[in-house]
């Protein structure tokens, strides 16, 4: 199996000419096994990679953007890496191009490419967002929303990248320290594993597109989702095939779950019909929970930050339920785009400059 994997890197092992500059982040922590592993197979592929990650734990902050109010850290780092009193954003022991900073993924998108990059790497264009391999998956529309994963990879795809969240089937949290050469299976470690299928997609991507060009149109990011990697006991899946997928199809949301003893509530699973409407695009993909549920597959979903309904009988039931109260002035597309280009720059000239700590 070790000859599999040497083979499966060096068959997409990147040329000088496609090399990008990617930033890597997740909400795990920037002493992550999946990171550091991705971090270091990125690299190792040719590309120039800077890391900007949480100093702790950051799951399930969505797309909330805090940024901290301490000029150092008033605990210590995940792992007891990064002393209590140390600067809330710093390089990190590990690599010099891996930095923490203690926000939420969403603010540590923001402060790497509007502070890190250009203060530190000479303000070089980024190519690329990578999010995680998170510890756990992030699957179907309400984990979309509620991931901190997800959310920093919105984020970078709403700032203009192409972006790309990655989340893995294997939960338990371990340092990038834990990870061991050698396994009883005799396969590499789960976290070098699934640094490699992330690694894998992005070569991919990358071989399949003309240099100088963008990888993913503007606007659109991509969600894949790796089952649990056996290979700490056997190999019984540790190579599972990548497949097209949406959000909806077999999704959960939550339902409240009160607790008659402690008179607390807690949450479980609900399949709700909301959350699993086919909306838009393919509607024959199968939905990635039910992909990634039914044994050794990933998921690869692709999504768009653009949020509006479709039109349709649909949009046009819900647009005569508003008139005449609400005014309804169609456009052509080339109006759109006169029009959206002018929007934009004089709502940049309208916006205040917000203050504030990194």
């Amino acid at each position: 199996m070790k000859t599999f994997f040497a083979a499966a890197l060096a068959v997409f092992t990147a040329s000088s000419a496609n090399a990008l500059n990617i930033l890597l982040s997740n909400d795990d922590g920037f002493a992550s096994a999946q990171l550091v592993e991705t971090f270091r197979l990125l690299k190792a592929n040719g590309h120039n990679v800077v890391c900007v990650a949480s100093a702790d734990n950051e799951s399930g902050q969505g797309g909330r953007a805090v940024f901290t109010t301490n000029k150092t850290l008033a605990v210590a780092s995940e792992f007891n890496i990064i002393p209590a009193g140390a600067p809330s954003l710093a390089r990190s022991p590990i690599d010099p191009d891996i930095w923490y900073y203690n926000g939420t993924p969403a603010a540590q998108v923001f402060v790497a490419l509007d502070y890190v990059i250009p203060t530190f790497y000479n303000n070089r264009t980024t190519d690329l967002f990578v999010g995680g391999p998170n510890f756990g998956n992030n699957l179907g529309p309400f984990l979309y929303t509620l991931s901190g994963t997800m959310g920093g990879t919105y984020s970078a795809v709403g700032r203009g990248l192409p972006g790309i969240a990655f989340s893995g089937g294997n939960s338990e949290q371990r340092s990038y320290t834990w990870i061991n050469k050698t396994t009883p299976s005799g396969s590499p470690d789960p976290a070098t594993i699934q640094a490699t299928l992330a690694v894998n997609l992005v070569q991919q991507l990358i071989k399949n597109t003309a240099p100088g060009k963008r990888v993913l149109p503007l606007g659109y990011g991509i969600n894949v989702n790796t089952p649990v990697i056996t290979s700490l006991t056997n190999n019984s899946c540790i190579n599972p095939p990548y497949i097209q997928t949406r959000f909806t199809g077999s999704a959960f949301t939550d339902t409240a779950v009160y607790n008659a003893t402690t008179g607390l509530f807690g949450y479980a699973n609900y399949l709700g019909a909301g959350v699993n409407r086919c909306i838009n695009g393919d509607c024959s993909l199968p939905g990635e929970t039910a992909v990634v549920g039914s044994g050794c597959f990933t998921s690869v979903s692709v999504f768009t930050v653009d949020y509006d309904a479709p039109t349709g009988s649909d949009q046009d039931t819900v647009r005569a339920g508003l008139g005449p109260l609400v005014t309804y002035q169609k456009k052509s597309r080339a109006m759109y785009a006169r029009d959206d280009e002018r929007e934009v720059r004089e709502l940049i000239e309208r916006m205040p400059v917000h203050g504030g700590s990194f």
